[in-house]
């Protein structure tokens, strides 16, 4: 982690690691995570098109990889011989569950949830997010990291409308589990709702003299006292019907003066006036009616696959973080959360393990909030031999990070089945605007001929695209760069203007700020809602970093210079 206060940070890694290697103990104060759960499916984002249609396939970001196998088999035993309550909790799941995916899941929720509980301040709160299927096994296990007297809350949100199920109610809710790092001692700002008309015609329906609308509300609560809440007033004995005044006798004599108290015609117990005009609100429950999920027309849309509206994100950080506050997500996916924290004022870090979800990312916070966004990435290739080491650890991830570089998607469809298109980048240069135009890139990260050059002619042919860029580690030999030549120019009739059809870049040249000659483009991910800043200062970034081998970038401009040649 940068010296100094932990700012704005975006790590790619696993988020174990990155949680013992970079952040200190009771360094956070908020804490909202939304952790991929086993369900036989592989996990996915989806992209928009760039004429805003949905993607016909899906982009395969992270296998599920919850199986008990030798990986998960070493999990349990870390955290088991470790001891303590949550050894004894997993021991209890192995006699009880046996050796299955769900216990594969929970041995890799479990080292993560105690780091967390580590890096959490004392006034400090998590909200973990999951659905009923692993709901009450993460209750216990969060139970034994937390302590089950930090419990604060199961919110149930209703993240769907009707949905049919067959011999069951139809599963329409998600479970936010709150737990506080010491509970008494968490931040709690107590979030209201505005009343609607009908909630104000049927509570505040009373009238004063002044013509002030008000409810009546209670004056006494359960149970008896032996202080000055417990004596007698006006002739009504609050201790002979079990319950004690909510204030002293002497405060009540104020608030009769002040017109506060209302006193029923029939001689019954008196009651608080409660004005409308005063009133905060209705305070929230943990049921959440209100918040509806992403629908295929929001604007926040991105597609990715288990996207959640900001709206009940910044909810939870509203109620339990200030500004200032530093808020952790480390499972951002496609970063909601560090969009809500950026909105409110709040410090941030996101972790995420894929180089797509980190560019997407990047790209979603420079479309909110301007280029004038400052975060640092920390992970990620800065020169050609850090991108030397990521090819050579995992293609893919140099792959998608390669495609960021140029703010391209990857090409949909599973590992190993690309058909030689490994992105592409949509666009529209005529009147028409249903007339969409593509380019084709390719990434190699190995040794690279004139047949890969020939190749991509072939692709580009077959799927009728207008341009096709080849992105390589190696410099283009001479016959490489007299293949793509040869190609000739594709013609921009919106932008009078001529591309070259096969453009040859080297990650040294995408590194170096060196762009593709297309015509103008839109945003490669749909864009999210333009915000505005409401003042709050952001706080600067600093460059070092506590380990000498983690790599750190700025925020690289998002729109790089394009050559263009004129006809």
């Amino acid at each position: 982690m940068p010296d100094g206060n932990p700012t704005n940070l975006l790590y790619y890694g696993d988020n174990l690691d990155i949680l013992r290697r970079y952040v200190k103990d009771e360094s956070v104060d908020l804490i909202y995570l939304d952790p991929p759960f086993k369900s036989n499916q592989d996990y996915n984002v989806l992209f928009k098109e760039r004429n805003g249609t949905q993607s016909a396939a899906q982009i395969h970001a992270f296998e599920d990889t919850w199986q008990w196998d030798e990986t998960a088999a070493r999990a349990f035993q870390e955290i088991v011989e470790a001891g303590g309550k949550v050894s004894q909790a997993m021991q209890a799941f192995h006699t009880y569950l046996g050796p299955n995916d769900m216990l594969a899941y929970l041995a890799m929720m479990a080292p993560r949830l105690v780091e967390l509980c580590r890096v959490l301040k004392p006034t400090g709160s998590i909200y973990l997010h999951c659905d009923p299927t692993a709901s009450h096994y993460l209750k216990i296990l969060m139970d034994a990291v937390f302590g089950p007297e930090n419990f604060l809350s199961d919110v149930i949100w209703k993240r769907t409308g009707s949905h049919s199920s067959a011999n069951r109610w139809g599963p329409v809710h998600d479970d936010i589990l709150l737990f506080a790092k010491s509970r008494g001692g968490q931040t709690w700002n107590r979030p209201y709702q505005p009343m609607d008309a009908k909630h104000l015609q049927h509570h505040y329906r009373n009238t004063d003299a002044d013509d002030r609308t008000f409810d009546k509300g209670e004056l006494t609560a359960p149970g008896t006292r032996n202080g000055r809440s417990g004596l007698p007033w006006r002739g009504f004995n609050v201790t002979s019907i079990g319950r004690h005044w909510m204030t002293t006798v002497d405060k009540l004599d104020g608030l009769d003066r002040d017109g506060r108290i209302y006193w029923p015609e029939d001689g019954g117990w008196p009651r608080l006036k409660r004005y409308a005009a005063e009133s905060k609100g209705r305070a929230i429950g943990d049921v959440f009616t209100d918040l509806p999920p992403i629908n295929m027309q929001a604007k926040e849309r991105l597609g990715y696959h288990t996207q959640k509206p900001e709206a009940l994100i910044e909810r939870f950080l509203q109620a339990s973080s200030n500004k200032g506050d530093l808020v952790l997500d480390p499972l951002s996916g496609c970063g909601t959360a560090v969009i809500a924290a950026e909105r409110l004022g709040r410090r941030w870090i996101g972790i995420d393990i894929t180089h797509l979800a980190i560019t997407l990312m990047k790209k979603r916070l420079v479309d909110t909030f301007g280029k004038d966004v400052k975060f640092q990435v920390i992970g990620e290739p800065t020169d050609v031999a850090g991108a030397e080491a990521l090819a050579k650890q995992d293609p893919y991830q140099f792959q998608w990070w390669a495609l960021g570089l140029v703010d391209a998607r990857p090409a949909e469809g599973k590992k190993g089945a690309d058909k030689g298109i490994d992105g592409r980048i949509y666009f529209h240069d005529e009147q028409d605007a249903g007339k969409t135009k593509q380019v084709i890139l390719s990434v190699k990260a190995g040794h690279t001929n004139v047949a890969h050059v020939r190749d991509l002619r072939g692709v580009i042919e077959r799927e009728n695209a207008a341009i096709g860029v080849l992105v390589t580690m190696e410099e283009p030999s001479q016959p490489m760069r007299t293949e793509a030549a040869d190609a000739g120019f594709y013609h921009s009739p919106g932008w009078n203007m001529d591309c070259p059809r096969i453009q040859l870049r080297t990650i040294a040249e995408l590194l170096a700020g060196k762009g593709l000659d297309v015509p103008p483009l839109q945003a490669t991910f749909k864009e999210a809602p333009k915000h505005v800043h409401n003042g709050f200062h952001q706080l600067e970034l600093t460059s070092a970093t506590s380990d000498s081998n983690a790599e750190t970038q700025p925020l690289a401009v998002a729109d790089k210079p394009r050559k263009r040649r004129k006809r």
